[in-house]
């Protein structure tokens, strides 16, 4: 899937797929010691407002879940020009009453973002941009959870990388086979032990990463996660 620049709404993949493609990263990623890093951690993670990505320079992004099916995607990359368009871009225009606003206006005010998309219904939507305006990052921050080659590449370039425990047909194999269990909502326990279990570098933290899926509903009868804060 192509993400424009500046993007559109319906680059995106529905919420849940961006969901359970980010939250498998999330929870292969997760990492006891970098739990306690806040706002500070690099990575993707999960906590209880959502999801997060931040690359430690030029890239951060938050996807929130606020209830009733509804999301919000939010955040920066360097490529993007909406905060310094002139006339000023108003990146909530337009959004319905149950965004976080306060946080986001927050983000605004301390020039921390670049762009707001929200979804409902299926539908993704943002605020109106000038024609004029040549990116808002989002294909630079969201293009590896759109396309699955390119999802896939990312498992086996970033998250396995470090661990070269098993061959690479294999880690081909189990990561489409995470990305299908993620996507049905029925990632076990089970599974990422067995990723564990044929690692014998030290490369994985199961029980970070069984906290992590505690907190991403992929797994089959786990709680949806919990709304963003705002």
């Amino acid at each position: 899937m192509t993400i424009n620049r500046p993007g559109l709404p319906g680059d995106l993949p529905a919420a849940e797929e961006l969901w359970a493609r980010w939250a498998l990263v999330a929870v292969l990623e997760a990492d006891t010691e970098a739990e306690g890093h806040g706002v500070h951690r690099s990575g993707h993670w999960i906590d209880e407002e959502g999801l997060h990505l931040d690359d430690g320079g030029c890239t951060w992004w938050t996807f929130a879940p606020v209830g009733g099916g509804r999301h919000v995607l939010y955040g920066e990359d360097e490529s993007s020009a909406v905060k310094w368009h002139e006339p000023a871009v108003d990146m909530l225009a337009q959004g319905p009453d149950w965004l976080p606003y306060e946080t986001l206006r927050d983000l605004v005010g301390s020039w921390e973002l670049g762009c707001v998309y929200w979804s409902a219904d299926g539908t993704w939507a943002r605020a109106p941009y000038p024609e004029d305006l040549d990116d808002d990052g989002l294909d630079c921050g969201m293009s590896r959870f759109t396309d699955r080659p390119k999802f896939l590449d990312l498992l086996l370039y970033g998250t396995w990388d470090g661990c070269r425990c098993a061959p690479f047909e294999d880690r081909q194999e189990t990561a489409a086979a995470l990305l299908d269990a993620a996507a049905r909502r029925g990632l076990t326990p089970g599974a990422l032990e067995d990723v564990v279990a044929g690692c014998s570098c030290g490369r994985w933290d199961l029980p970070a990463m069984l906290r992590a899926l505690d907190l991403s509903g992929l797994a089959q009868g786990a709680p949806a996660a919990s709304p963003v804060r705002g």
